[in-house]
């Protein structure tokens, strides 16, 4: 039977399938995990790809009832329904796959032309004899200062450590790393300039190990925040730290270990190593840039919340325990305000905010969200305290995003359909599932506006409590049940009431409706995870048209990558950092009535019937 190859862009899977095999059959042989709630019978709707060039099956009835007309004739198809009749190219978004192919430290591709703060420069030197005294330094300094790429004045004291043995062993050839003026690294000619970029978030870590000299992203990778351990919310963490200086140490040390592991990670997967590493860029909310720092906090857990520093800044890499090129520098990024910090910059670097001409939201949905409005070329921004119900915490069978964790969830004709990250037997549910759920059981009238579970099938109480039952115990008691439970709920109120509180807060600043928004930008690791449609129907998100968002991935990770490969773009983070306008939440004269509101499932300010 004739074949036809499929191209999973940008996946960078590709395979041969046989004739009438659907492009869902195609994902599967290929590795490639596509939500499909239904089992590819056509009637969840989520397994929605772009087919780029090739010729395929017409639309189906189930195609032409989940998809618009306007997406059809863009390509949009669900791939459980459509079969190649030749060999084409498919784009998948990010949102038709399942958890293990959406990590966090995905994101938004922006090219930039490499200008990184630090040159390399390649030298041969004479070496000394009776005739020729210099010292090393001096000879090194000397050859540098003749070539036309490089002014330099003075060698880190770590990197002079070990200058005159490095030198010799190389047979008086080497490549220089010079950073405005200081050589903060020496290898061997052969040796690579890198450079190590990474988004510190509350919960999550992502860290990308990038070619200095090319701009290319060489690895990536991302590890849980090793200081949850000590808290899931800033606060705490923060208390933690003002309890006493041996705190602040503990906490500083457990990030900055989980750090320096994922740079060797990352330079084993490259047979590169961290030494080869010259300079760092560090993004992250105001209290992960303090403790990282070891600054006071003090002033930043409580009101007028105040940071201690606002600029952007560098700090040695080994002065704050990172174990990299001797003499590599740490970047930080300038913060804003309060808690909104230079991950929320990077983020705006990534997604052009600076630049938007229309009325754009920007969401960086975490466990600490921010959120900025551009109106009028103004932007403005604000900090909500989501928590971390959406990363399963404070949920009775959360769990975070692993296998066996119930990612999407439909109810339909009365019955639960949901799909697990691997395909594996139910374990609990991580926070895509949790709004997901929440969501479906509004729309099916199973929870009101208030977010009062109703008895009605499905519903049982369980205590002093009710829930909803999406996986039913095993006969025998071998696997309990998996449920939604009404404090549940209320978590997921509580989350998403802190971000609509700041989407409102942002709006009537402005003198804007939701109406009035032309774009969303959803950023962040959960972000990416989340159905839009679910947090339109919760009130998470703005009742617009889909085609006004677009899920973005880890924007501030990538933000920060261009702040490594360009001076440009670290200026320009700088400048703008300096205009974004700041509202502190709690300070705002509505901000009571405005959070009542948004608590409410269903669209905002929705009359009660």
């Amino acid at each position: 039977m004739a074949g036809h190859v499929v191209d999973f862009e940008p996946i960078g899977r590709r395979g041969e399938i046989s004739d009438g095999q659907s492009i869902l059959e195609a994902a599967r042989r290929l590795g490639v995990d596509l939500v499909n709630l239904c089992g590819g019978g056509g009637t969840c709707g989520r397994c929605k790809v772009q087919v780029l060039t090739g010729r395929v099956s017409d639309p189906t009835a189930s195609e032409l009832e989940h998809l618009a007309q306007t997406d059809l004739d863009k390509g949009w198809r669900l791939a459980c329904q459509t079969r190649p009749l030749a060999d084409c190219k498919v784009h998948v978004p990010p949102e038709s796959l399942t958890a293990p192919q959406r990590t966090q430290v995905e994101g938004l591709e922006v090219e930039v032309e490499p200008d990184p703060v630090v040159v390399a420069c390649s030298v041969e030197l004479s070496a000394p004899c009776l005739s020729d005294l210099r010292a090393d330094a001096d000879r090194l300094l000397e050859a540098l200062g003749d070539k036309q790429d490089s002014s330099c004045q003075r060698i880190d004291i770590e990197v002079l450590r070990a200058l005159s043995p490095g030198l010799r062993s190389w047979g008086w050839k080497a490549m220089a790393s010079v950073r405005d003026g200081e050589i903060v690294a020496v290898g061997p000619p052969e040796g690579r300039r890198l450079g190590l970029a990474v988004d510190l978030g509350t919960t999550k870590m992502a860290a990308y190990l990038v070619d200095l000299g090319n701009g290319t992203t060489v690895a990536s990778r991302g590890a849980m925040n090793p200081q949850i351990a000590y808290g899931e919310d800033l606060i705490a963490r923060l208390s933690r730290a003002m309890e006493s200086p041996e705190e602040g140490a503990r906490l500083q040390r457990l990030v900055v270990d989980g750090l320096n592991g994922m740079a060797a990670g990352l330079c084993e997967e490259t047979e590169a190593h961290p030494e080869e590493i010259v300079e760092t860029v560090i993004v992250g909310n105001t209290a992960m840039h303090h403790l990282l720092l070891r600054l006071a906090v003090d002033q930043l857990a409580m009101a007028p919340y105040v940071s201690a520093i606002s600029v952007p800044h560098d700090v040695k890499a080994r002065d704050i325990g990172l174990r990299l090129a001797p003499g590599a520098y740490v970047h930080l990024l300038p913060n804003i305000a309060g808690y909104v910090g230079s991950d929320h910059v990077a983020m705006m670097l990534a997604t052009g905010l600076s630049e938007a001409s229309r009325v754009t939201l920007a969401l960086d949905i975490g466990t600490n969200t921010e959120v900025c409005l551009v109106s009028e070329g103004a932007l403005c921004s604000v900090s909500c305290a989501s928590g971390p119900a959406f990363e399963g915490a404070q949920i009775k069978h959360g769990m975070r995003a692993a296998n066996g964790a119930i990612e999407r969830v439909r109810l339909a004709d009365g019955k639960v359909e949901y799909q697990t990250i691997g395909g594996a037997e139910p374990t609990g549910i991580c926070g895509s599932g949790i709004l997901d759920a929440v969501a479906q059981l509004y729309l099916s009238g199973l929870l009101n506006r208030g977010g009062r579970m109703d008895l009605q099938p499905g519903v049982r109480e369980n205590g002093d409590q009710r829930e909803f039952v999406l996986v039913p115990e095993e006969e025998g008691g071998e696997r309990p049940a998996i449920t939604i439970t009404q404090k549940d709920v209320r978590q997921i109120q509580l989350a998403k009431g802190a971000i609509r509180t700041g989407i409102q807060v942002l709006l009537e600043s402005k003198g804007l409706t939701e109406g009035d928004i032309e774009e969303v930008i959803i950023a962040g690791a959960f972000g990416t995870y989340i159905d839009v449609g679910n947090a339109i129907a919760l009130g998470m998100l703005p009742s617009l048209p889909q085609d006004r968002f677009r899920q973005v991935g880890n924007a501030a990770g990538r933000g920060a990558v261009l702040a490594l490969l360009s001076r440009a773009k670290r200026r320009e983070a700088h400048a703008m950092a300096r205009k974004v306008g700041y509202i502190e939440l709690a300070g705002s004269p509505d901000f009571m009535n405005i959070f009542t509101q948004s608590m409410y499932l269903g669209p905002y300010r929705e009359e009660e019937e």
